[in-house]
């Protein structure tokens, strides 16, 4: 018997054990991130349970008084910054989730903002979508506006794309943004004791009717990492499917409660909001680099 493999990977050992540090290092700062954010959110938590207040204002656009990349956004898409975003928070999560991004958004120059709660015991995303629906046909009534954008993180980003994609959504959503949605189901589902997690799993009736044949006309851009540690494997967050308009962008060492907080993955979402996103986009699929808290 050949000993040719086994010596190539002895050669190998070494370049091995001096890369192995520096990915214990960086597993460990990832796990640290999602702590911290966990432990921080704990205390907002609450505060997301209560209705909202002034949350779809019309502030007044007046370039002036704006910092110069507020400016640069109004003068560049003024559609994009007029128009209502809705955030669709993930399981067992509210709005409160979204603290970091709404700041974001607002300094980028989007002034109509409004998050949507859903029951922690939701055991059906079509269920789920239907109610998104709903607020959604509320909001275009209240501001006037005749399409929208769509943020969902983890199980929202489903819940969104089951809506734009299933129940004629696209007709209302110009863009839908997803962080860390398992559009592919998670192996976690498997385990994971919640009312919702048979159809998160790979496979499941729900999985197969998303793998379906679609006519959509709402352009879609998955943000996933390398490191998310609900979404089993990752790239079941990369939404591929033949019939969809998708932009893919991978983070690395984020993990999935991470996606709400970090700098780059809340910067690059206001940015995908704006069509020049995709006018600018040279490839289908791209890394945004590593990113940092």
């Amino acid at each position: 018997m050949s000993t040719a493999p086994s010596r190539a990977w002895i050669g190998s050992a070494p370049g091995l054990l001096r890369r192995a540090p520096a990915a214990l290092l960086e597993g460990a700062l990832s796990a640290g991130q999602e702590l911290t954010w966990l432990a921080a959110h704990a205390i907002t938590y609450p505060v997301g349970l209560l209705a909202e207040q002034g949350e779809m204002e019309d502030p007044r656009y007046r370039t002036d008084t704006l910092s110069p990349l507020t400016r640069g956004l109004l003068l560049g898409d003024i559609a994009a910054a007029g128009t209502p975003v809705v955030l669709v928070h993930g399981i067992g999560d509210n709005r409160s989730a979204f603290a970091i991004l709404r700041r974001t958004l607002r300094r980028r120059g989007y002034g109509r903002i409004t998050t949507v709660n859903y029951s922690p015991l939701t055991s059906d995303v079509r269920k789920a979508a239907a109610d998104l629906a709903r607020h959604v046909e509320r909001l275009c009534a209240q501001t006037g506006y005749e399409q929208l954008f769509l943020v969902g993180h983890s199980l929202g980003g489903l819940i969104a794309r089951y809506y734009v994609q299933c129940l004629g959504g696209d007709a209302r959503v110009n863009t839908l943004v997803t962080l860390g949605s398992p559009h592919a189901g998670t192996q976690l589902a498997r385990i994971a004791p919640l009312p919702v997690a048979r159809q998160l799993r790979p496979g499941s009736e729900l999985m197969r009717e998303l793998a379906g044949p679609a006519d959509c006309g709402t352009r879609f851009v998955a943000i996933y990492s390398d490191r998310d540690e609900v979404v089993v494997p990752n790239r079941s967050a990369r939404l591929d499917h033949p019939d969809l308009t998708v932009t893919r962008l991978r983070v690395h060492g984020v993990g999935h409660l991470a996606l709400l907080v970090n700098s780059t993955v809340m910067h690059t979402v206001a940015g995908a909001l704006s069509a020049s996103v995709v006018r600018d986009a040279t490839a289908l699929h791209a890394d945004i680099g590593a990113c940092n808290p």
